[in-house]
């Protein structure tokens, strides 16, 4: 059963990795390159992606009201989000220092390379950087805390939860003390394949 269940989990992130792949074959397809963290469009796909964009003013006026009324909504949730970002990054570099954990690579979480598609106008590409920046600020976090509950409590649970962390497939099986016992005292080798990139 612990053998499947390991399998398992390890097909899936060699899915992940083919996923990856698939995504690199696209930018072939769709005239684009990533050079040192930028987007480069080639000429005659710049032309045709602005012909696709919308001005501020035109999106305003056929925006719902409901979008409109929903803005500071969606914009207050950036102080709570500022918090736990300089707060995670705080827990991360004492905590880790401490359980001489590797650090997360912040820029590994922060991807903001939709402020190059020419068919946004400036207020799409604010929205854009804006859930970049949320969504990696709890990308972040759940990787922090990948990383503690590796050290302190590497222990599945009894039934699989709706979303994991790679490191989940590491974890002891919840019905395995033996496992679990080696597992919570392993933290040397568990972090090292971080190490080693």
């Amino acid at each position: 059963m612990h053998d499947k269940i390991t399998e398992l989990l390890e097909r899936f992130e060699s899915m992940k990795e083919d996923l990856r792949k698939e995504y690199a074959a696209l930018s072939e397809k769709y005239g684009f390159s990533v050079q040192k963290k930028r987007v480069i469009f080639l000429e005659e796909m710049r032309k045709r992606n602005k012909s696709f964009k919308e001005s501020f003013i035109r999106m305003i006026f056929n925006a719902p009201i409901r979008h409109l009324l929903s803005i500071p909504f969606i914009y207050m949730m950036v102080i709570p989000g500022l918090i736990l970002d300089i707060f995670l990054t705080f827990y991360q570099y004492t905590a880790f220092t401490l359980y001489r954990i590797p650090y997360v690579k912040r820029s590994d979480y922060f991807i903001y390379e939709r402020r190059f598609l020419d068919y946004l106008n400036w207020f799409q590409k604010i929205n854009c950087l804006y859930c970049s920046y949320m969504n990696g600020v709890f990308s972040y976090a759940v990787e922090i805390w990948a990383r503690t509950e590796r050290y302190w409590c590497p222990l599945k649970a009894s039934s699989h939860p709706r979303h994991t962390h790679p490191w989940y497939k590491d974890f002891a099986d919840y019905w395995n003390p033996e496992e679990w016992k080696e597992r919570y005292t392993d933290n040397e080798r568990a972090f090292c394949k971080i190490q080693q990139k």
